[in-house]
């Protein structure tokens, strides 16, 4: 089985992008769109200068609790940048997606509970709401993150959308949408 294969048999069909979109990725955004491939594990990633962005970390159930995943993370938190990743919300009908978390807050990653990300897919039509996973060696503000994974939309996401699809995805701003933490709520100093 392909790399491609992999990915689209563990992910939903709402959070894949088409092989095509793939394939230009890393064709045409070499520079920063990247792959890291085994017989166990697929990773796809965007490494800008400041951030790295997981778009898809796959790691077979053969070869699921060997360290695989971790390794992987530890790989790129060794180039010492935040590294941003969305994950589905915690479906109790669906045991993977607490898993997943559990798995994210082990390796110390937080919830960017400020951003709200709501993605249409061009496959369903449906509303995809994702939520935020970040990791940062310098305490990273979620302002700085939400930044960044605009960044990684308008990039990555939606790079020559168009072309592949038939249609765009939504503009940016009716994608994201940060809530900024009331100054009132804050304790006083």
């Amino acid at each position: 089985m392909n790399w491609y294969e992999k990915l689209n048999q563990y992910f939903p069909v709402e959070e894949m992008k088409s092989k095509e979109h793939m394939d230009l990725l890393l064709k045409e955004k070499k520079e920063v769109y990247k792959k890291d491939e085994s017989e166990y594990h697929v990773m796809m990633y965007a490494e800008m200068d400041d951030f790295i962005f997981i778009d898809y970390l796959f790691v077979s159930k053969a070869a699921r609790g060997k360290g695989i995943g971790k390794k992987l993370l530890n790989t790129l938190k060794e180039k010492n940048k935040p590294i941003i990743l969305e994950v589905e919300p915690i479906d109790y009908d669906d045991t993977d997606t607490e898993k997943r978390q559990k798995f994210y807050k082990r390796e110390g990653f937080e919830h960017a509970k400020s951003i709200g990300y709501r993605r249409r897919s061009l496959d369903t039509g449906e509303i995809n709401e994702m939520e935020i996973l970040y990791w940062s060696p310098s305490n990273e503000s979620e302002e700085s993150i939400y930044n960044k994974m605009r960044h990684t939309y308008e990039t990555i996401h939606t790079y020559k959308d168009e072309q592949i699809y038939g249609e765009s995805y939504d503009e940016t701003d009716k994608v994201f949408s940060f809530e900024e933490e009331d100054e009132k709520a804050q304790p006083p100093m």
